[in-house]
């Protein structure tokens, strides 16, 4: 995603583009006033003293540029706009504004991102709800094929996830290489994420294009209670074609507690895979080997 360059070209615009970082609605309005700086004058990226002041914050600053004729809608050399750079850093009273003004959802950055997606990327709930009010598509992905949910789903940001759902996301849409919101949340750890997408219809077992579930991915970072969240929904405890599964993740990873989880919930503590070999010297741990051999001893009698 895209962030703001501060590079100038000429004095006056220097100082033009200083004024709008900086909030100096003084100075900004004598440059203007001045007849000698134009209010859509760029930088060498493209960027606007408005991209700059939605950027910084300054709403005074984004009014006045605004008044003096700026043009809302202009793209950065990246496609990205005054109201996704204003989005992106959380500025609902500027986005609000901006939209007064006839501000687009449409306009997209090289990578695909949009002002819904950047502001679902950080977090900005109040933000979200303002660009869904003026028809963003809830739908919008970048180029990797991550939505606005996916990456709310990477970041953690519960509300932001409950509000796009609600709002028509699609709990399942998977990113180009299949990862879907559930399996990245999983990874990254965010329990209370990974609860509110199961509860909402995420497919439990979706794997990634080699294999591997979102149980798989907590169970190899050692993150239990996200697997306790995706066995309360008892998912399969999957096989790669390698023959590997979550609990040879989980030993991987090297926690006992996950190990521990995974055993209760039914996994086969013969751990070699296909190749008939182990994932891992047991003997480096030897709680996880006496569980293993403990559940094995179990099964066996």
């Amino acid at each position: 995603m895209c962030r703001m360059s501060f590079k100038k070209e000429t004095p006056l615009a220097n100082a033009a583009f200083w004024a709008a970082r900086k909030g100096n609605l003084a100075l900004l309005q004598l440059l203007l006033n001045s007849g000698r700086v134009d209010a859509d004058c760029r930088d060498s990226s493209g960027a606007t003293a408005l991209m700059v002041a939605s950027y910084a914050g300054h709403i005074e600053c984004v009014r006045e540029l605004v008044l003096q004729g700026a043009d809302i809608n202009l793209q950065r050399e990246s496609g990205s706009t005054a109201l996704f750079f204003a989005a992106q850093q959380g500025h609902n009273d500027i986005v609000r504004f901006l939209f007064e003004f006839g501000a687009s959802t449409e306009f997209t950055t090289k990578d695909g991102g949009t002002a819904l997606i950047a502001a679902s990327q950080y977090g900005h709930k109040r933000v979200v709800e303002t660009l869904l009010k003026h028809g963003a598509n809830i739908h919008d992905h970048l180029c990797d094929g991550a939505s606005p949910l996916f990456l709310a789903a990477q970041g953690g940001y519960v509300d932001v996830i409950r509000l796009l759902l609600t709002s028509g996301a699609k709990a399942n849409q998977p990113r180009q290489d299949g990862t879907t919101p559930l399996w990245i949340a999983s990874q990254m750890g965010h329990s209370d994420v990974v609860r509110v997408l199961l509860l909402r219809g995420a497919d439990r077992d979706a794997a990634q294009i080699d294999g591997t579930t979102a149980l798989f991915k907590a169970a190899n970072k050692g993150f239990n209670e996200v697997i306790e969240e995706l066995l309360k929904f008892s998912p399969t405890l999957g096989i790669l074609k390698n023959g590997s599964t979550a609990l040879h993740a989980a030993v991987l990873g090297g926690s006992v507690r996950s190990v521990a989880l995974l055993l209760e919930a039914g996994a086969n503590p013969i751990l070699k895979n296909k190749a008939n070999e182990l994932p891992v010297d047991l003997s480096k741990n030897e709680h996880i080997l006496r569980l293993l051999q403990t559940k094995e001893i179990t099964k066996r009698s």
